[in-house]
C-alpha cells in the first residue's frame, strides 16, 4: 500500500557514509523508505528507527538488524540508551507530514478536504488543531501564525478566528476557511492556508521544540565523523537546521577561537543544502519543497 515517497532518496542515504557494520538512526520512520535503504547497505550493524504514528509501525520490515519505537524522536537519547547504545555513526531526519498522513481525511492536516481539525502526528496526544482554536487567546494564536506560518497578518487572522468562534466552534477545515477566506490574497490561496495549517500542525506537535531537543541529543550521540542528515520542507525548520550545523546553536551566532577559526561541533559537507532536480519533481511534486543538509561531527 502507498504510504510515502520519500524526497531526496539516494543524496540523504549517500550523505549518510553508511558502514556496514555501522549504528544507525532514522528518527522518522514514516513508510520505511529510507530506513529500507539503510538495511541495504548494513551487514553486521544495527538501525534504530522512530516514529510517533502508530500507523507506521504497520510498514516495519520483518529484520532482526532493525528495532522500531512508536516513539517522538525528542527521547532519542534515552531509547538508545534503553537499547544498549551510547554511540551511533550517522542519523537521518525527513522531517514534515507524510503522504499517508495528508492523504487520511479525518487527520485533518490539508485543507484541500474538509475534515475533523486534528493535526496530531500522535493520535495519543490530548491537544488538538480544534483545542488551541478554542482556548487559546487571540495573542495567543496570532503568535502562532506568525511565528510558525511566517503570516504578516497574523493578528488579522486571530481576530477573525476569534470572531468566528464566538458564533459556533471552530471544529472542522471549512470553519477556517470560512473565517479567513477574505484574508488570502488573489492567486496566491492555496500558499496562504498552506502556512496557516503549517502553523496550527506545528503548535500541535511541537515540532520546533522537539527538533530542537533532538538535534542537541543527536550532536551528544554522534561519533566522532559521525553523520547528520536532515530534509525539511519549510524556511522555519531549515533554518534551525542551518544555524545548528554551521555553530552548534540555533540562532546561528558564531564564536570563533583566537586565531579567528570559526567554533563549530560540525564540518558541513553540502554548504548550500541540496534540493530535488527536475526529473524528481516530476515524479513527486511533493517533494518540491524539501532541502537536504548534512554535516560531519568533528
Amino acid at each position: 500500500m502507498f504510504y510515502h515517497v520519500p524526497a531526496l532518496l539516494d543524496e540523504s542515504i549517500r550523505g549518510l557514509n553508511i558502514r556496514p557494520d555501522g549504528i544507525y538512526v532514522d528518527v522518522t520512520f514514516g513508510g520505511g523508505g529510507h530506513s529500507m535503504e539503510i538495511l541495504k547497505r548494513l551487514k553486521t550493524g544495527k538501525l534504530i528507527a522512530f516514529d510517533q504514528d502508530e500507523d507506521a509501525m504497520k510498514n516495519a520490515p520483518d529484520d532482526e538488524r532493525l528495532i522500531l519505537l512508536n516513539q517522538n524522536f525528542r527521547f532519542l537519547k534515552n531509547n538508545l540508551k534503553f537499547n544498549g547504545i551510547t554511540e551511533i555513526d550517522g542519523l537521518i531526519a525527513d522531517l514534515g507530514v507524510s503522504s499517508h498522513q495528508f492523504d487520511e481525511p479525518e487527520r485533518g492536516f490539508t485543507y484541500r478536504q474538509d475534515a475533523a481539525l486534528d493535526m496530531r502526528m500522535n493520535r495519543k496526544g490530548s491537544a488538538t488543531a480544534a483545542s488551541l482554536l478554542k482556548n487559546l487567546d487571540e495573542k495567543e494564536l496570532a503568535k502562532i501564525f506568525y511565528d510558525f506560518g511566517e503570516l504578516v497578518n497574523s493578528r488579522r487572522i486571530a481576530r477573525e478566528l476569534v470572531a468566528a468562534r464566538a458564533e459556533k466552534p471552530l471544529s472542522k477545515v471549512s470553519d477556517i476557511i470560512n473565517a479567513i477566506g477574505k484574508l488570502a490574497p488573489p492567486r496566491q490561496e492555496h500558499k496562504f492556508y498552506a502556512r496557516v495549517f503549517q502553523a496550527l500542525r506545528i503548535a500541535v506537535n511541537h515540532e520546533i521544540d522537539y527538533l530542537k531537543e533532538m538535534l542537541e541529543q543527536a550532536l551528544e550521540v554522534l561519533k566522532k565523523d559521525g553523520r547528520l542528515v536532515v530534509i525539511t520542507y519549510h524556511s522555519l525548520e531549515d533554518r534551525i537546521v542551518k544555524n545548528f550545523m554551521k555553530t552548534g546553536n540555533f540562532e546561528g551566532e558564531e564564536k570563533k577561537d583566537f586565531y579567528g577559526n570559526l567554533i563549530t561541533p560540525f564540518r558541513i559537507i553540502n554548504k548550500k543544502g541540496t534540493i530535488p532536480d527536475e526529473r524528481e519533481l516530476d515524479d513527486n511534486k511533493r517533494a518540491r519543497s524539501a532541502r537536504l543538509r548534512i554535516a560531519e561531527k568533528i
